[in-house]
C-alpha cells in the first residue's frame, strides 16, 4: 500500500502525472476559494466547505509525510509549515482565520519541482518555449497573493480601508509598482513593515521577470561535453567549454 502511494506521488507513470496534475488542480482551487469567500460573510455552508478542505489537505499531508524519506528535513521545510497553518486555518478557523491562503506556498513548491516541470515541458509546447518567463510571473505572483493574504488577515476587522481581498490587493500592486497613491495606508508597526517587505521583495522580483521578457531568449540544448544546458539561440560553440554544438531549430530535421 505505502509502495502505491509513493509511486503516485514521485513515480514517472502516466498515473503518477495525472496524480501530481489533479493535486495541483486541488491546490488552485483551495487559493481560489479562500479568495472568493473574502468577499461574502462565513455562512454555514462556506464552514462547511473549510472542513472539507482543511480535511483533504491534512490527508495529503500525512501521506506525504509517511512517504517521505527524511522525514526531520520534511518538519523543517517551509511549505511544510504552510500546510499546518492553512490545516488550522481551514479546521479551527480561531487558530488563524482567513490564512488558508498560505497553502499557495504548497503550489509553488509543487511547480517547481522536477517532475511536475519534466511533466509540463513533455506536455505543453508552450511552456517549452517560455518557461523562464512563465516561472518569472509564478514568482511574482505568489509573492503578489502572500501578501496580499497577510495583508488581508492582519488588517481585515481592524483597518476599516481593508474591507475585503481586493482592498488588500490593491494596496499591495500600488505599494509594489511604487505608485502609493495613499488612500490606504496600513495600521500599526506591523503594517509598516508588510509595505517595506513589498516594496524591497517585490521590486526584485519585478525586475527578474523584466529581465527574462527583454533578455535574449535562450534554448535548451544540452553540451555533450559538459553538460551546460542552456544556450543562446544562435550559438554555434558552448560559452562553458567551446564544443561545438547543435540547435535544432524549427523545421529541422
Amino acid at each position: 500500500m505505502l509502495d502505491r502511494i509513493r509511486a503516485l506521488y514521485e513515480d514517472d507513470t502516466p498515473k503518477a502525472h495525472a496524480f501530481r496534475y489533479a493535486l495541483l488542480t486541488f491546490d488552485i482551487l483551495t487559493v481560489l476559494f479562500v479568495v472568493v469567500t473574502s468577499f461574502f460573510p462565513h455562512t454555514r455552508a462556506v464552514e462547511m466547505t473549510d472542513a472539507v478542505f482543511g480535511v483533504l489537505i491534512l490527508a495529503d499531508f500525512l501521506l506525504r509525510f509517511r512517504i517521505d524519506r527524511a522525514k526531520g528535513r520534511f518538519l523543517f521545510r517551509l511549505a511544510t509549515w504552510a500546510d499546518i497553518v492553512a490545516i488550522l486555518s481551514f479546521l479551527a478557523p480561531i487558530a488563524g482565520e482567513g490564512l488558508g491562503f498560505l497553502r499557495i506556498l504548497r503550489t509553488l513548491r509543487l511547480l517547481h519541482t522536477y517532475e511536475l516541470l519534466d511533466r509540463l515541458r513533455a506536455d505543453f509546447r508552450f511552456f517549452r518555449r517560455n518557461e523562464e518567463i512563465i516561472l518569472a510571473s509564478v514568482n511574482i505572483g505568489v509573492f503578489l497573493f502572500i501578501m496580499t493574504g497577510l495583508i488581508y488577515a492582519t488588517q481585515v476587522n481592524i483597518n476599516p480601508q481593508i474591507g475585503n481581498y481586493a482592498d488588500a490587493l490593491y494596496f499591495t500592486v500600488t505599494t509594489l509598482t511604487t505608485t502609493g497613491f495613499g488612500d490606504i495606508t496600513l495600521s500599526g508597526p506591523g503594517g509598516r513593515l508588510l509595505s517595506v517587505a513589498v516594496m524591497i521583495f517585490g521590486v526584485t522580483l519585478f525586475l527578474r521577470l523584466l529581465q527574462v521578457l527583454f533578455r535574449p531568449t535562450k534554448v535548451r540544448c544540452e553540451c555533450e561535453t559538459c553538460g551546460l544546458f542552456l544556450h543562446d539561440a544562435d550559438a554555434v560553440h558552448c560559452k562553458h567549454c567551446g564544443e561545438t554544438i547543435r540547435i535544432k531549430t524549427e523545421g529541422y530535421s
